[in-house]
């Protein structure tokens, strides 16, 4: 039998591996002419009717104790907000910018508010990771200059103010102490209920309709099953299994989980300053969040 401490990491390898997932296809679909309310649509036209019948047996009418104001608030940080504004900066921006972009944004936010909000201590581990981090973005960004992309940046920008939004979701996870499910129900059910109305009246089925049916099916788990419910679900498990700091280290492994992932994918192949850029906010992250240890610093011999 699995120990627990394994259990937990297998939830938070799952998840990585479901936001990989979820990154590369959005940025496929964008390609393949979808919309950023398609890619929306996607996820939670699966995701709010998978969670709204786990719900109506855990109290729908209280959204399994969390309530509707909060479920409200963390709809508006993980819900469709998020969702469009990542599909949207793709239109702009390659894989490799939001899939090391999103990710150490969200990370450095959340280092900086622990220091600020909660009181944590600024350790050199997270000075120097999050100088590393920093400097891996500034890599990813110059690429598009160097390339006379300019429309790139564009989508960089998109990319960081999306994490402004699920770095609300995840303060507000914690602050009320959320379980795994209820927290995905109650984003779901309610990003659903706003999602379906607004497409039914107002965008149109037309892009969706132009998709072969196979590669319609694979959207449909990658953005609604994969991302919609299971990467929250499994996330939570490894916060509720392993703690917060720990489950906060796998965010880490996206970018070069989704760089590698997204090539069969997207058959983009990030050029030389991306890998390094990836390489080093990947690496920051883990020295940042303690997965890295820094060697100690030489000490003068006492007498």
């Amino acid at each position: 039998m699995l120990s627990l401490r394994l259990q937990g990491a297998l939830f938070g390898l799952a998840a990585v591996a479901m936001w990989a997932g979820y990154l590369s296809y959005a940025r496929d679909g964008v390609v393949a002419g979808l919309s950023p309310m398609d890619i929306v649509f996607l996820r939670y036209s699966v995701a709010g009717a998978i969670m709204a019948v786990w719900l109506m047996w855990h109290g729908p009418r209280d959204l399994a104790g969390v309530g509707w104001g909060r479920g409200l608030a963390l709809a508006l940080g993980a819900g469709p907000i998020f969702v469009g504004l990542t599909a949207l900066g793709y239109g702009f921006a390659p894989l490799s910018h939001g899939a090391v972009l999103q990710p150490s944004t969200v990370a450095l936010l959340s280092l900086l508010l622990g220091w600020t909000m909660f009181g944590e201590a600024m350790t050199r581990n997270r000075i120097v990771g999050t100088l590393t981090i920093l400097a891996g973005i500034t890599l990813i960004a110059a690429r598009s200059g160097l390339k006379a992309e300019p429309g790139a940046w564009i989508g960089d920008l998109i990319f960081v103010f999306a994490s402004v939004f699920w770095v609300s979701y995840t303060i507000l996870l914690k602050r009320w102490s959320i379980g795994a499910f209820a927290g995905t129900a109650a984003v779901s059910v309610i990003s659903a209920l706003a999602v379906m109305p607004y497409f039914l009246f107002f965008d149109t089925f037309e892009r969706l309709a132009a998709l072969p049916a196979p590669y319609l099916a694979v959207q449909l788990v990658a953005q609604g099953l994969g991302a919609g419910v299971l990467a929250l679900i499994c996330y939570g498990k490894a916060v509720e299994i392993l703690g917060a700091g720990s489950a906060a280290l796998f965010p880490a492994m996206v970018p070069a989980a989704t760089l590698i992932v997204g090539i069969p994918i997207t058959g983009e192949l990030p050029g030389p300053l991306e890998w390094l850029g990836a390489a080093m906010a990947t690496t920051g992250l883990a020295i940042a969040l303690g997965a890295l240890r820094l060697p100690p610093l030489s000490q003068r011999n006492r007498a």
